[in-house]
């Protein structure tokens, strides 16, 4: 790996971070309302709002990913690509998901006073790395030149 291509892979990932913030966002408001103002159960709170707000996040951060991070790697920009890529990205943050997921129960086992919340953004900041490399390697890789 070379100079240029870490350089590169920082680039993407600052990126990546900045990008993810709206994500975020939508994930935290979305799963702050719907525990505040629709579930009061167990169930509602830490396994309905996170799916939720989850699914919604991801749709913002693929749009965001597909326009503006990793748009330089797209070569053929359809509607087909678009939402096939959507399906490989959806099936790769799900992945980030179950991480997130077990994270946010067992920091609710371990400190149960701790507001679903703040076990979800904890969990967000530990899952995104993961989510990262397989946007980097995986969803957006960068094609092998031609020799």
């Amino acid at each position: 790996m070379t100079w240029v291509d870490i350089k590169e892979r920082l680039k993407k990932f600052i990126l990546f971070f900045i990008s993810s913030l709206a994500g975020t966002s939508v994930d935290l408001s979305v799963h702050w309302a719907l525990s505040v103002f629709v579930f009061d159960s167990y169930v509602g709170q830490f396994i309905i709002a996170p799916v939720i707000s989850f699914e919604l996040a991801t749709l913002t951060n693929y749009y965001i990913a597909y326009q503006f991070v990793w748009r330089e790697r797209i070569q053929n920009r359809s509607s087909r690509t678009y939402w096939r890529r959507f399906l490989i990205y959806n099936a790769t943050c799900t992945g980030a998901f179950a991480i997130k997921f077990i994270i946010i129960q067992i920091l609710h086992l371990i400190f149960p006073g701790l507001a679903p919340v703040l076990c979800n953004l904890i969990a967000l900041c530990l899952s995104g790395t993961f989510n990262f490399g397989m946007n980097e390697f995986v969803v957006f890789k960068k094609k092998k030149k031609e020799e």
